[in-house]
């Protein structure tokens, strides 16, 4: 494996989707390349592994594809924080702004407890109404946010500054302008 490896060659742009304005940074094509895909998820570790926590969640959907190798590797429990009514048993719920829209995110009520440090982990922050609603949830159920890991943050949109500015540690392994 290439020591340090340029992750941006493999992020395909897709301009106006999923609507016009948006310039979308597609994952896609960074997790089909194997060499890539294992870089991205060595370097997350080697990140998360400067913080302390008890627990990863993940963001739905492609939260998923990074945290599940973090969660296995380290061993600690994996939190699913999921779109509104795909969770079956009580959640916690928070409602939040997209870039393109509305959306709602929640968690089980008993996937999280008290005080425990829970990591965030997501593959992109624009914004940052995502990000901050999974942080709500994580708080609303009694936990601690410990900190949050992207693999690409898009530096001229408002949501990592907004994260650092609530005091929460952010870090992300790769960053383009967001338009």
């Amino acid at each position: 494996m290439k020591l340090n490896m340029d992750l941006k060659k493999y992020i395909r742009s897709i301009p106006n989707y999923p609507k016009k304005g948006i310039l979308f940074r597609d994952i896609t094509t960074l997790i089909k390349n194997a060499e890539a895909f294992r870089y991205t998820n060595d370097k997350i570790i080697e990140i998360s592994k400067k913080i302390e926590f008890d627990k990863v969640a993940a963001i739905e959907s492609r939260g998923f594809v990074f945290a599940a190798p973090l969660s296995h590797q380290l061993k600690k429990p994996f939190i699913l924080l999921r779109k509104k009514n795909k969770l079956p048993a009580e959640t916690h719920s928070v409602d939040f702004e997209l870039e393109y829209g509305k959306a709602t995110v929640e968690v089980h009520k008993d996937s999280i407890n008290k005080d425990e440090k829970i990591l965030i982990v997501d593959d992109l922050i624009a914004t940052g109404g995502t990000a901050e609603a999974a942080a709500k949830l994580v708080e609303i159920s009694g936990g601690k946010v410990a900190g949050f890991i992207f693999v690409i943050n898009l530096f001229d949109l408002p949501g990592n500054k907004l994260l650092k500015e609530k005091g929460y540690l952010t870090e992300s392994l790769i960053e383009f302008p967001g338009h």
